[in-house]
């Protein structure tokens, strides 16, 4: 019998939660940088304690969709096939480390049942993050060269904001379209959000992964 917990899209839960990781660590990050900054009274320790609880309450969330999305697909074994994730042990490993479960998560999943596409101008966020990207690199090297902290400050926050906020949610959301509507080519959204994920903690991975994946897009939209 179902309840209203089973009528939940809780992939789409899943993906939400996961999306809102990166503003939250980025947030985190600002507080532990501002410490070194005297001055501002009260701010490193109120973004501080956004970060981690911001976190806590994500992982939290993450942990209960995984658990009810997994507990559902078992329930159905005629749907889910070969995969029958464990509810339980999904939840464990989330609670551990929840970025990393939820995209491996969401990939193995999107392998089964496919992943619901949305608008088909993502890549077009895609490009502007990468082209931002781009730009804070330039402006950074000129801020270092010609030793101009405001320059540097500037262009560091604009492109890691962006990269940050918008890079994993719009590189997900296009290969998911891609994946639905292109022939040769079906890029794993799970995957791809993953990559950008590891991408903000290796800021020179991010703008080939994006470049990358608007060539490989644009040679399968066109055929």
């Amino acid at each position: 019998m179902a309840t209203h917990v089973d009528e939940i899209d809780w992939a789409r839960v899943i993906e939400r939660l996961l999306y809102l990781f990166p503003p939250v660590i980025g947030v985190g990050i600002v507080g532990i940088l501002r410490e070194a900054e005297p001055g501002v009274p009260g701010l490193q320790l109120g973004l501080l304690l956004i970060g981690s609880f911001g976190y806590t309450f994500l992982t939290l969330g993450l942990l209960v969709a995984i658990f009810f999305d997994a507990r559902r697909i078992r329930r159905r074994p005629g749907v889910s096939g070969n995969w029958n994730p464990n509810p339980w042990l999904n939840a464990i490993v989330t609670l551990v480390s929840a970025p990393l479960a939820g995209v491996v998560y969401l990939a193995r999943r999107h392998r089964r049942f496919g992943t619901r596409p949305g608008w088909s101008g993502w890549w077009l966020v895609v490009a502007i993050s990468l082209a931002t990207t781009l730009f804070g690199f330039a402006a950074a090297i000129v801020a270092i060269v010609f030793t101009l902290p405001v320059l540097l400050r500037a262009a560091v926050g604009l492109a890691g904001a962006i990269a940050f906020g918008s890079f994993p949610i719009a590189i997900h959301q296009d290969a998911a379209y891609v994946c639905t509507n292109g022939d040769s080519w079906r890029p794993n959204p799970g995957l791809y959000l993953g990559i950008a994920f590891l991408s903000l903690s290796i800021p020179p991975l991010q703008p080939i992964v994006a470049g990358y994946y608007l060539v490989r897009r644009r040679r399968t939209m066109d055929d």
